[in-house]
């Protein structure tokens, strides 16, 4: 039986140089993808990695016909700088 309120965690890493940047996410059952945390190694901040990895994130919703809430802040002040992202978040 499908149960419309199951959560899948997941994430987007992009590895470079070695070290491991991140977008933690969950979807639902329901048509969400909740943005949880982002984290860009220390070594690679300001190298456009965060925008990359928001990006990838809300490609996969609008892919995915999702509705995103944004909890992590890089990714809310990314989302809020991007008009292009804008349909896809919840409405506040």
């Amino acid at each position: 039986m499908n149960n419309p309120t199951q959560v899948t965690r997941s994430r987007f890493e992009i590895e470079q140089d070695g070290q491991t940047s991140y977008l933690e996410f969950e979807t639902d059952g329901y048509g969400w993808m909740t943005i949880w945390h982002t984290e860009v190694a220390e070594s690679q901040r300001g190298k456009g990695i965060a925008l990359e990895l928001v990006t990838t994130a809300f490609q996969y919703a609008k892919d995915h016909f999702l509705k995103v809430d944004v909890l992590c802040p890089v990714a809310h002040h990314i989302a809020e700088t991007h008009p292009e992202f804008q349909p896809l978040l919840r409405a506040k």
